[in-house]
């Protein structure tokens, strides 16, 4: 099949090459306007008690909270002294008759003491603003930000929808500065590896291709669901790093068979049907494990999984039809516009003769199976003393810490809860349904008595419905709203009533609730899913579940450096973040989705040599010495180049995408290296034979429905199984 779709693509190429242009296009003006039609925020399980809480509350009570939390505050004068009172008050009168305002709640109103500083030389305004969507109260702010400054005093906004508003924006500054800084050090890169420009520039072409092609796939997903912005971030990261990864397998196996002697549509017939059914499986799995993300209600979670499914699969369908289809028009022009390097000696063209080992990569293959019991001993060791720090790691909800330091929204958040009384813009909402302020009063005194409550207010107060907001000690997201929020839910009801709490802890506690209970069912299905598909590819049982395994190792690792740097705060002022002692229970799901998407992807590129040397040859030992040696080189080049790609990621201001570039960063580092050229290995001589071993009934599924290619040059059937210590 892949050899007919590499002869198709060759006698198609200029229609192919049409097709490719036709969606550049589309991608550079319709597709790109998906970023004014996705929308913010998604954090939320529609089915949550916080959820519920937040409905019930704006239907029975009308809309209640702050949205935006304005922080005026003096050197010299008092809040009650004229120069402060006065340009504070016509703020204040002027916002009043804003149309996108509904109430604006100040100590001058209500002499409330948590809004007056305890020095006395600062208060702040709750904003409640109109508009109910995320996305339309963002947009108010915009327009209201000029109108919050006081003249004369120092004007300062938070609240969530400023807090999501700079998140946003620092993300997508994060994003845009990561490619900045990643494309022309890609292209150097591209150029050492390759030795030529026109080779070099493939696998740019292609990434470009991939993302505005997943703009337009995600353009058109958006018209028929919401999609949230989150998925930017992930076409971004996933289809320039697998679109640089496919091409980089194509091109080299490409330049391979063409310095192997054969003509151009041969070496793409040939390319295809190995390079080609690599690129399709490697697509296949890492899609599938971004579909696991699928199984979180919150809609932010979901659209990272459209966006890098789309980006996996459009980098996947450009790698196996528009490079082929260029590839055909240059020829052994692949090769021109080649760069002068010192170091570089002239590559052996040919597939290797069996038996032919040499070569650095070989010999690193030779001295693992001389002694796998010791190396699989050792490296497994060293990555359990990595894994380790993942047996302290803790959870907790999303914490204005992850914005910089400077961040307005976190500013405004760390002075009031250091400067003024009760020291939160965030409390617990508690909706009491079905009962008469009268009847709910008892209620309000077991709240007031449970311990960690530091205060309790009446609201709002509508008929037989009741909201209460309760304060409590440290962060929104700290152990002590959640204790709070946790015993609040276990008090009895009044008498027919119902209570429901929410807020702000609220929402991070079910948030982080929600994510552990589906986390279990993700991680099974991704695993399943996989193991499908490798089965299919190599048409054994042995490989899959080894594969799988190994995968667990290197993302083990990986979550405990993030544990002990980011939990625990190790180089924090070296990375240039704030320790909250927790992590954000979305990012490590998010990159176990990615990583182990990732990590396939070299184990795939990895077996498919060995396989087509152990079929050809039937010589276990040979097989892997010659299938690391064709491919060390190419796994380390695509993890640096992903590196690379990842890296800018690293230097972002944004805690959350400083976490998962240096999370993903070790990932690679320890995957390509550790795993794919000492592990697996070791592992592979150990079990010999029995790598490629099936049960008959799946044999019979394998020979008919399996991923595969008859080689053009078939060699021996590979012989029977049998016990390991009998193998080479």
């Amino acid at each position: 099949m892949f050899a007919w779709w590499g002869q198709m693509v060759v006698r198609l190429r200029w229609s192919v090459l049409a097709a490719a242009l036709v969606l550049v296009a589309v991608g550079s003006t319709w597709g790109v306007g998906v970023f004014g039609q996705l929308t913010g925020g998604g954090f939320d399980d529609p089915a949550s008690e916080s959820s519920r809480a937040a409905e019930r509350i704006t239907r029975e009570l009308g809309p209640q909270g702050a949205d935006l939390v304005v922080l005026w505050s003096s050197d010299g004068p008092a809040v009650d002294e004229p120069a402060f009172r006065d340009p504070v008050a016509a703020t204040v009168a002027g916002l009043r008759q804003r149309s996108e305002i509904t109430s604006v709640t100040t100590w001058y109103d209500t002499q409330a003491p948590a809004l007056l500083s305890t020095d006395r030389r600062a208060t702040y305004a709750l904003i409640q603003l109109r508009a109910a969507d995320k996305d339309d109260k963002a947009a108010a702010y915009e327009e209201l930000r000029p109108a919050l400054a006081a003249p004369g005093v120092r004007t300062e906004v938070g609240g969530a929808t400023a807090a999501l508003q700079e998140s946003n924006a620092q993300t997508t500054e994060d994003i845009t500065r990561a490619e900045l800084l990643s494309m022309p050090v890609l292209l150097v890169l591209l150029v050492l590896i390759f030795g030529g420009l026109v080779a070099a520039s493939t696998p740019l072409l292609i990434g470009g291709l991939a993302i505005l092609g997943a703009f337009v796939a995600v353009r058109l997903v958006n018209m028929v669901t919401d999609v949230s912005v989150f998925a930017i971030n992930v076409i971004t990261l996933i289809g320039l790093g697998m679109a640089v990864d496919y091409a980089l397998f194509v091109v080299s196996r490409f330049r391979e068979e063409l310095a192997a002697g054969r003509d151009t549509p041969a070496a793409i017939r040939r390319t295809m049907a190995t390079a080609g059914r690599t690129v399709l499986v490697s697509g296949l799995t890492i899609a599938t494990a971004m579909a696991s993300l699928l199984i979180f209600p919150q809609a932010f979670l979901r659209s990272m999984a459209l966006g890098g499914m789309a980006a996996v699969l459009v980098a996947m369908l450009a790698a196996l039809t528009v490079l082929p289809a260029l590839l055909a028009v240059l020829g052994h022009r692949i090769d021109a516009l080649r760069v002068p390097l010192p170091w570089r000696r002239r590559a052996r063209g040919g597939r290797p003769a069996a038996g032919e080992t040499g070569g650095a990569w070989a010999r690193i293959a030779h001295s693992v199976m001389r002694r796998p019991v010791r190396y699989l001993v050792g490296v497994s060791v060293l990555l359990l003393v990595l894994a380790t720090p993942i047996l302290r790691m803790e959870f907790g909800g999303f914490d204005d810490r992850v914005l910089p330091a400077s961040a307005e929204p976190r500013v405004v958040s760390e002075r009031i809860a250091a400067e003024f009384p009760g020291g939160t813009i965030a409390p617990i909402d508690v909706l009491v349904s079905g009962a008469s302020p009268e009847q709910a009063q008892p209620f309000v005194d077991r709240v007031a008595a449970v311990p960690g409550v530091t205060g309790v207010q009446v609201a709002a107060s509508r008929g037989a419905s009741t909201l209460l907001t309760v304060t409590y000690p440290g962060e929104p997201t700290g152990d002590a709203a959640h204790d709070v929020v946790r015993a609040l839910r276990a008090l009895p009801a009044p008498g027919g009533a119902e209570v429901l709490v929410g807020g702000r802890p609220g929402v991070d506690l079910d948030l982080i609730d929600g994510l552990a209970d589906r986390l279990p069912w993700m991680a099974l299905l991704m695993a399943a899913a996989i193991l499908v598909l490798l089965f299919l590819a190599f048409g054994s049982v042995v490989l899959p579940v080894k594969a799988v395994l190994m995968n667990l190792v290197s993302i083990g690792a990986s979550f405990g450096v993030v544990v002990w740097i980011f939990q625990d705060g190790h180089f924090a002022d070296l990375l240039g973040f704030t320790p909250t002692g927790f992590i954000e229970p979305s990012n490590p799901i998010l990159m176990l989705a990615v990583l182990f998407g990732l990590a396939t992807d070299y184990e795939v590129f990895l077996l498919s040599r060995v396989r087509e040397e152990w079929d050809r040859t039937g010589d276990n030992t040979a097989s892997v010495a010659i299938a690391l040696q064709r491919t060390g080189r190419i796994i380390t080049a695509a993890a640096l180049l992903l590196i690379i790609v990842v890296a800018g990621f690293a230097t972002g201001e944004m805690a959350y995408i400083k976490l998962i570039g240096i999370g993903m960063i070790v990932a690679i580092v320890v995957d390509a290296t550790l795993v794919r050229a000492l592990l697996v290995p070791a592992t592979m001589r150990l079990l010999g034979r029995w790598n490629w071993w099936a049960p008959g009934p799946l044999a019979r599924v394998y020979r008919r429905f399996g991923i595969k290619e008859s080689d053009d040059e078939p060699g021996p059937a590979a012989p029977e199984p049998r016990h390991p210590a009998f193998t080479k």
